[in-house]
């Protein structure tokens, strides 16, 4: 028996795979012919491997950098109010993605670190859990998230670091990290 209800599902914790975690539960769903949307809070200026695979799966998926690239790392150098700008944005979007009532699912990509960075508040992301239709799962990414959005959610999965390559020196890899 199938439970029609959806989820508000949290991927968070220092380790590497919040992001890939929410791209596997694309590949799945558009297998069963669901539809998916991914709004992505941070990424935008870099390019990264799911920008190109992602129009594989048109038009069962869609994906929307709306971000201005990492924020106060290697080499970024807008204002924080280019960042907060984006990140207000892309809440505005999701709140218009969710409300739809078009997607199976929607991905709310590195959505914890933009509460973390203040880019958006921790009951931004609440209103945008209440907005939620109940058939819609809501899928929340990002290290930091918040005690209140933990609360709320039906179910969270931590990855936690034990061994990265970072540690000793090797550099981000293609297909794999971006």
């Amino acid at each position: 028996m199938s439970d029609d209800t959806g989820l508000v599902i949290v991927y968070t914790g220092k380790g590497k795979g919040k992001t890939t975690a929410a791209l596997g539960m694309v590949l799945r769903a558009v297998g069963h012919g669901l539809k998916v949307t991914m709004i992505q809070f941070i990424k935008g200026s870099w390019y990264y491997g799911e920008l190109a695979g992602s129009s594989r799966l048109e038009p069962d998926f869609e994906l929307i950098a709306a971000g201005k690239g990492f924020v106060g790392i290697i080499d970024d150098n807008k204002p924080i109010e280019d960042h907060v700008g984006a990140a207000r944005e892309a809440l505005q979007i999701s709140k218009e993605k969710i409300i739809s009532g078009k997607y199976d699912i929607v991905i709310l990509d590195e959505i914890n670190y933009a509460v973390n960075l203040k880019l958006i508040t921790a009951d931004d992301v609440l209103e945008l859990i209440k907005l939620k239709p109940k058939k819609t799962t809501l899928v929340l990414t990002g290290n930091y998230a918040n005690k209140k959005v933990i609360e709320v959610a039906d179910l969270v999965t931590e990855m936690r670091e034990i061994k990265h390559p970072y540690r000793d020196g090797r550099k981000a890899k293609r297909g794999v990290d971006f």
